[in-house]
């Protein structure tokens, strides 16, 4: 008889599960959380398939790549529906549903979500939970007004291409500015030539947020991928 359906660990999946592991460890010191996209507006259900979804793949197995030893828990969001949904903000749900089972799952471990687009924007939403310790967002979905009091203690870090037409990285880099008064350290930096789905210079998206992540995770031991002037206040932050 043919076994059933398995996660990325080879495990059967939880139905309805909003974490899907990629990397288990038996006792992981740390944990990393990954957010597709989506759409401002469905009520469609969210499929790994969709191009959202996939496009996060090459970031995946670069994280798995950078990650030091085979002690970092690595795993991805599962939305129930593609859409934002206004006041509903049904992926940050999810991602609070996924955050409490990777608590149940690895104890209180430091946490860095890795969100892109409508992911990024759940990420930073996400980021009050006590599982998580930074947020690296990339093309993140800022509009005017997103709250920022939930970063308070938190690293935040954002990449975004300047050439993005879909996000605005003038709104990121507003939030970014807002949030340096309450987050423990906020800083951003912009992709030259950089576009939404990141496809342009992908493998300078992919090396920095991998290096990013790891350096968020060990500041201590791996550098700082970014520029010092990304957490500084002057009016541009640096083009890399």
């Amino acid at each position: 008889m043919p076994a059933g359906p398995r996660d990325e660990t080879g495990s059967p999946p939880t139905p309805g599960a909003a974490l899907m592991p990629l990397r288990l460890p038996t006792r992981p010191r740390a944990a990393v959380l990954v957010l597709h996209g989506g759409r401002a507006v469905s009520r469609r259900p969210s499929r790994p398939w969709h191009l959202a979804a996939l496009r996060m793949r090459p970031f995946l197995w670069s994280l798995e790549a950078e990650l030091p030893g085979r002690d970092v828990l690595l795993a991805r969001v599962r939305y129930r529906l593609r859409g934002w949904n206004d006041a509903h903000a049904d992926p940050v749900s999810d991602t609070h549903r996924a955050l409490d089972r990777l608590a149940e799952l690895a104890g209180p471990v430091p946490t860095v979500l890795v969100g892109h687009s409508m992911g990024a924007r759940a990420a930073l939403r996400a980021a009050g939970h006590p599982q998580v310790s930074a947020v690296l967002a990339l093309a993140p979905w800022c509009p005017p007004g997103e709250p920022v009091e939930q970063t308070a203690g938190r690293h935040l870090v954002v990449l975004h291409g300047d050439r993005d037409r879909v996000t605005s990285p003038v709104e990121a880099a507003g939030y970014v500015r807002r949030a340096q008064g309450t987050a423990a350290r906020a800083g951003m930096a912009l992709v030259g030539g950089g576009d939404h789905a990141m496809l342009r210079r992908h493998a300078l998206w992919h090396r920095t947020a991998a290096g990013a992540v790891a350096h968020l995770l060990d500041p201590g031991s791996v550098p700082d991928p970014l520029p010092a002037e990304s957490y500084g206040t002057a009016d541009n932050f640096p083009v890399l």
